[in-house]
């Protein structure tokens, strides 16, 4: 491939694609440039092959039924299915967004994802420690919200995993992160992995066993349990607790929620709709001997469950919100509107080393990776 010139001028941070308004970040700008004619100092040019959307945009998309994608052909012939017509509201509204925003940035969720690609070329300035070479394999560690993106053709919505495999460029600026896919994990498991890397190593800080005797083991409470991130915070729970504290899971489908009592990593799954915070809350205390969660984890893809995370938790323990679909508005306004004193955290989807902490989990739980291969792979 040709390579593309460098212009003078990149700033790590992304500033310099900002158009509107311009100067400011990429991830607060409504929209970038994603003119891949010419690269900036120390961006890399990446040949994108798979987008994994946010859960919950790709929920969003799949239910706006405004969008008005018009008649929808089964792809098998025959009448539509509600899931090709869902497929097809999640193609119409990304190509849509990429083309007025220059990026993956959903204007409802106000989230992104992230995607698997390969590198086309490294300007000058790119960070050395990524080590990148034409060809590499990558996942970007960034959010799409922030991420120039270029997006020929879409050529499969794949639901389950909430990935569309597309042809495309995009961007990564210096301060961004990605990581090279490892070879011994199929690459649309790894991207799945990888879209909620952050989840499990913020577990592993937050949640410790009891130290002083005669004290009640912590207990551990995972609202959307059954999903992605929400296995993942499960599984470290569990892992930094071993058997001495307790740890439930609310997860409302009914198939996911099989698959988590299944890999008897919960001391009880329960069946419930996080969105009803009084039947959340009595629920717990009735699997946890009358006591509320220690520490919470929101791991939803869906708004209105604020309320059920901080209701489950005691007074002067920890809700940690991993879900895009958190409302800070919602959720420190109805604390106080409870009286409830639980320290309320945003979730991030960095923390240092993230990406091999939670690819490594794929060896030290075989069987979350067999049932993420299922899934995903």
């Amino acid at each position: 491939m040709k390579e593309v010139p460098i212009a003078p001028g990149g700033d790590r941070f992304g500033t310099h694609r900002a158009l509107e308004p311009k100067g400011v970040l990429p991830q607060p700008a409504w929209r970038i440039d994603n003119d891949f004619s010419r690269l900036f100092e120390g961006e890399v040019l990446l040949a994108v092959e798979t987008l994994n959307i946010d859960a919950a945009s790709f929920r969003q998309m799949e239910e706006d039924d405004t969008s008005g994608e018009g008649v929808v052909a089964s792809p098998h012939g025959g009448e539509a299915s509600e899931g090709d017509r869902a497929a097809a509201r999640v193609r119409k509204k990304v190509l849509e967004t990429i083309a007025a925003r220059g990026k993956q940035h959903n204007p409802v969720t106000g989230s992104g994802g992230m995607l698997l690609g390969r590198v086309l070329q490294v300007a000058p300035g790119a960070p050395a420690h990524l080590a990148l070479n034409a060809g590499d394999r990558v996942a970007t560690l960034v959010s799409l919200s922030l991420t120039p993106l270029r997006v020929d053709a879409i050529t499969a919505v794949r639901a389950e995993s909430a990935q569309l495999d597309v042809s495309g460029e995009a961007v990564l600026f210096a301060s961004g992160s990605l990581v090279k896919l490892p070879g011994d994990l199929p690459e649309r498991l790894a991207l799945a992995v990888l879209d909620v890397a952050g989840a499990a190593p913020q577990v592993a800080r937050l949640v410790q066993p009891a130290v002083a005797p005669g004290a009640a083991a912590p207990t551990v409470l995972v609202l959307g349990g059954g999903g992605k991130s929400g296995i993942l915070c499960v599984a470290e729970a569990r892992r930094k607790l071993g058997r001495g504290g307790r740890v439930i899971a609310i997860e409302s489908y009914a198939r996911y929620a099989d698959d988590l009592r299944a890999l008897g990593l919960c001391d009880a799954v329960l069946t419930l709709d996080a969105r009803d915070p009084v039947a959340v809350r009595r629920a717990v205390l009735e699997a946890n001997d009358g006591r509320e969660a220690d520490v919470t984890f929101s791991c939803v893809n869906v708004p209105d469950t604020e309320m059920a995370a901080i209701l489950a938790t005691r007074d002067r323990g920890t809700v940690y919100f991993f879900a895009m679909s958190t409302s800070f508005t919602k959720a420190a306004l109805g604390a106080e509107g409870v009286s409830k004193d639980v320290d309320l955290m945003i979730g991030n989807g960095y923390a240092v080393g993230h990406a091999e902490h939670t690819l490594a989990m794929m060896q030290d739980f075989p069987a979350v990776r067999a049932l993420f291969e299922s899934r995903y792979g």
